[in-house]
C-alpha cells in the first residue's frame, strides 16, 4: 500500500504541465502505448542513458584479457576485436533497455528514494523519469539487440563458427539476469551470473574468436576479474536495498541486509586477489601479471567505507567509483602482465 501511494504521488507530480516542462518530456512521448521513436530532447537523453559508452567498460575489461591471451599466442586482429567490441556495446544497450522495463514493472526502480539515487545504481530510469515510453524502450532493446546479433553472425560465419555456442550461452545468461523465466537478479543468482559472463565468458569468446581454439588458461586468468566486477555490482545493490526488498527483488544484498553484506564485500575481493596470487604462485600466469595487485588499493578503500557506513556510504563516499576503478586496474594489470610475460 505504501509503495502504491508513493508511485501515485510521483505520477501525479510528473503529470503536471510544470513538471513536464522541467523534465522536457512532451506528452506525446510519455504515453505507455506509444511505440514511435520520435526524436525529441527527451528521447535523445533517454537513448544516451541507455547507450552511454561507459556501459561497455565491464565487457571491454574482460575482452582485454581474452585478446591479450590470444595475442601472446600469436593470434590477433584489430578488425575482429573492434567488431566484437561494437557487438558487445549493442548488447549492453539492449540489456540496459530491457532491464529498465522489467525493473520498472516490478516496482523497484519506482521505489528508489531520491536520496538513494546514484549514477551507478537504480537502473537508467528512462521510464521513471518519463524520457522514453515502454514501447520506445522495447524498440531500442530490439534494435540494438538485433544489431548485436547480426554482428555476432558475421563473426560466426566469417571468422570462427565455434563462437556460436558460447555466444548463445552468454546471450541466455545476459537475458536471464533480468528476464523471465529465470530472472536471476530476483532470485539471488545475479551476482554469480555476472561472475560467469564478465569473467571467463567474454574473455573466452574473445580468445576463441581470435585463436579458433579453447584454452583453459584464459578462463582462469579472467576469473579474478569476474569476481571484482561482481564486487562492483555488490556495492551498487546497497543504494537500492529498500526498493529491492519492497519489490521482492531478492539479490544477495537484499537477502543479507546492508550490514552483513558489507562484511561480505572484503571476502569477494579476497577471493579475487587470492585467485590471482594462486595462479602467479603456480606459474599459470606470468609474474608480470602481479601488476593486477595495484587494484587492491581502491578495493581497500571501497571495503573501508562500505564496512563503516553500510547504510549510507552511497550518499557521501566514493565506494562505487572505487569499485569500478578496482576492476579496471585489475584488468589492465593482468592484461599488461600477459602481454609482457607470455608474449615475451
Amino acid at each position: 500500500m505504501h509503495r502504491r501511494a508513493r508511485a501515485s504521488s510521483r505520477d501525479c507530480w510528473c503529470s503536471s504541465p510544470e513538471s513536464r516542462k522541467l523534465l522536457r518530456v512532451p506528452q506525446s512521448t510519455s504515453q505507455p502505448g506509444d511505440t514511435a521513436l520520435v526524436i525529441t530532447a527527451a528521447f535523445r537523453e533517454g537513448l544516451w542513458r541507455l547507450a552511454d559508452p561507459k556501459i561497455s567498460i565491464t565487457s571491454a575489461a574482460s575482452m582485454a584479457i581474452g585478446a591479450a591471451w590470444a595475442a601472446s599466442d600469436g593470434y590477433f586482429s584489430w578488425f575482429w576485436v573492434l567488431l566484437l567490441g561494437v557487438a558487445m556495446f549493442c548488447m549492453e544497450v539492449a540489456k540496459n533497455a530491457w532491464g529498465d522495463v522489467i525493473d520498472y514493472d516490478s516496482g523497484t526502480d519506482l521505489a528508489v528514494a531520491p536520496e538513494d539515487r546514484t549514477p551507478f545504481s537504480g537502473g537508467k530510469r528512462v521510464m521513471v523519469d518519463q524520457l522514453l515510453s515502454r514501447g520506445q524502450t522495447w524498440a531500442i532493446a530490439f534494435a540494438f539487440g538485433g544489431a548485436g546479433l547480426a554482428l555476432g553472425a558475421v563473426i560466426v560465419f566469417w571468422r570462427e563458427p565455434a563462437v556460436f555456442w558460447p555466444g548463445v550461452i552468454a546471450l541466455v545468461l545476459g537475458w536471464s539476469y533480468h528476464g523471465p523465466p529465470l530472472k536471476l537478479a530476483y532470485r539471488g543468482l545475479g551476482e554469480l551470473d555476472v561472475v560467469l559472463i564478465y569473467g571467463p565468458g567474454i574473455a573466452l569468446c574473445t580468445f576463441l574468436m581470435l585463436a579458433g581454439s579453447v584454452d583453459t588458461g584464459v578462463i582462469r586468468a579472467a576469473l579474478p576479474l569476474g569476481l571484482a566486477i561482481a564486487a562492483f555490482l555488490w556495492v551498487n545493490e546497497f543504494p537500492d536495498y529498500l526498493a529491492d526488498r519492497g519489490a521482492d527483488k531478492r539479490n544477495l544484498v537484499a537477502r543479507l541486509g546492508r550490514v552483513r553484506a558489507s562484511r561480505v564485500l572484503p571476502l569477494i575481493y579476497l577471493a579475487a586477489f587470492a585467485t590471482l596470487a594462486a595462479q602467479l604462485g603456480n606459474g599459470l600466469l606470468p609474474t608480470a601479471s602481479a601488476l593486477g595487485f595495484i587494484a587492491a588499493l581502491p578495493a581497500a578503500g571501497a571495503c573501508f567505507w562500505c564496512w563503516r557506513e553500510p547504510e549510507s556510504f552511497h550518499r557521501q563516499r566514493p565506494v562505487q567509483p572505487l569499485a569500478l576503478l578496482t576492476f579496471v586496474l585489475l584488468s589492465a594489470g593482468t592484461t599488461a602482465g600477459i602481454l609482457l610475460g607470455r608474449g615475451a
